[in-house]
């Protein structure tokens, strides 16, 4: 009884229980934002479908992105960057302004046909509405935790997986490490994000899968780790082809409004002459592919470049939608040589691309299973271990190892 009323012990779960609220709260706030989000984006996809034409704008919409973040915004520009000094505690916090900022400039670009997802935004606009509520803790490893929250609510808010987004925040910051301390904060935050989301109108991106489980034969262990090293390097060429892109247009083209201009206008006209059918979030090759159906050998490969393209040039957006629909068709051409159902080859890549270009683990295992259902684990497992273990820890991320010699905070 006396450790019980031990004045630290009572600190801690004081602590503790304030930080579990202010987690509910982001949770939330994160949910309410990312419907807000999530449905602007649905908004901006319609009407581009139904006036292609928009397209011929892309290169203005990019110069306008250009002018406002460098007017209003230049450092909101990193992104992630940001999230990631706020958690590693080398800045105070995510800008509140990053939150109009970048929900205005993906909107603008999937509007007009750039390639781009939506994940990253959600989970920088959650994690800027978390930097609100850090003040009211003490703690900075509290701190650290409720910025973490954050990030597994903007996820679980927007995708509605929300023990992926628990895990994706766990795996996020460090190469190969596992951060439980933020475990329960984690948890809270992406369970009332996605419930909230939830009820303001929100989906998941798919819904289940038909594909009978198959018999763990010799051909299928084959057929699934081939098609997790196929999605380990598809993962790998986009964190290779979006790092180098990102350079290298910088170095080519050093203006920021000639850069983004010039690839809003190739990417406008390669939208044209393919119907747009890469442009925007391209959903539809995500259903077709999930479906079973037909898909061009090459539809991988035009969605990762031309994402590649639009981020690195300067579009706002997200990586795993795309990494989401890349993986999806890879699984679903590459299901045939390998003697696989093509809906199991599909769904299975999904996951395993997310973890390659991720570079996280349980995350994707995770995602696969409350998007396709819990039978399909033991492929999930082989094929996102195996697509983990062949991107060599690269990341779309700005991941470090964990340096053990230091104290955490």
């Amino acid at each position: 009884m006396k450790d019980w009323m031990n004045p630290e012990r009572l600190n801690r779960l004081k602590g503790s229980a304030i930080l579990l609220a202010l987690s509910a709260a982001v949770g939330a706030i994160a949910g309410v934002l990312t419907a807000v989000f999530g449905h602007g984006v649905l908004a901006m996809t319609e009407v581009r479908e139904a006036y292609p034409l928009l397209m011929v704008l892309l290169p203005a919409g990019g110069a306008l992105i250009c002018l406002v973040y460098r007017r209003w915004g230049e450092e909101c520009r990193r992104g992630m960057g940001l999230v990631f000094d706020a958690v590693e505690g080398r800045r105070k916090d995510v800008p509140t302004r990053l939150i109009p900022l970048a929900v205005g400039a993906t909107w603008i670009g999937h509007l007009l046909g750039a390639s781009v997802g939506r994940e990253g935004v959600a989970v920088q606009i959650s994690t800027a509405a978390a930097s609100l509520l850090t003040p009211g803790l003490d703690n900075p490893r509290n701190k650290r935790s409720l910025l973490m929250a954050g990030v597994a609510a903007g996820f679980a808010g927007l995708f509605r997986t929300p023990l992926a987004a628990v895990f994706f925040a766990l795996e996020l910051f460090h190469t190969g490490v596992m951060e439980y301390e933020s475990l329960l904060p984690a948890l809270v935050a992406a369970l009332t994000a996605s419930a909230v989301s939830g009820a303001l109108g929100v989906n998941p991106p798919v819904s289940g899968l038909s594909a009978a489980v198959p018999a763990f034969t010799v051909e299928t262990i084959i057929g699934l780790v081939v098609l997790g090293i196929a999605a380990g390097l598809a993962g790998h060429l986009f964190v290779a082809l979006l790092h180098g892109l990102h350079h290298r247009l910088e170095q080519w083209l050093p203006n920021p409004y000639l850069r983004i201009v010039l690839v809003g206008t190739l990417v406008a006209l390669f939208g044209l002459v393919t119907g747009g059918r890469y442009n925007g979030l391209s959903e539809e090759i995500t259903a077709i592919a999930l479906a079973g159906g037909q898909l061009y050998a090459w539809d991988w490969l035009a969605k990762l470049c031309l994402t590649a393209v639009c981020l690195a040039a300067g579009f706002q957006g997200g990586e795993v939608a795309p990494l989401f629909t890349v993986g999806a068709a890879l699984g679903a051409v590459l299901a045939g040589p390998l003697g696989l159902p093509v809906e199991l080859a599909a769904a299975m890549a999904y996951a395993a691309v997310f973890s390659a270009g991720t570079n996280t683990f349980a995350a994707a295992i995770l995602v696969g299973l409350e998007l396709f259902g819990g039978q399909y684990f033991a492929c999930l497992f082989l094929v996102c271990t195996v697509a983990y273990a062949c991107n060599g820890s690269h990341s779309i991320y700005p991941q470090c190892p964990l340096n053990y010699g230091e104290e955490k905070h």
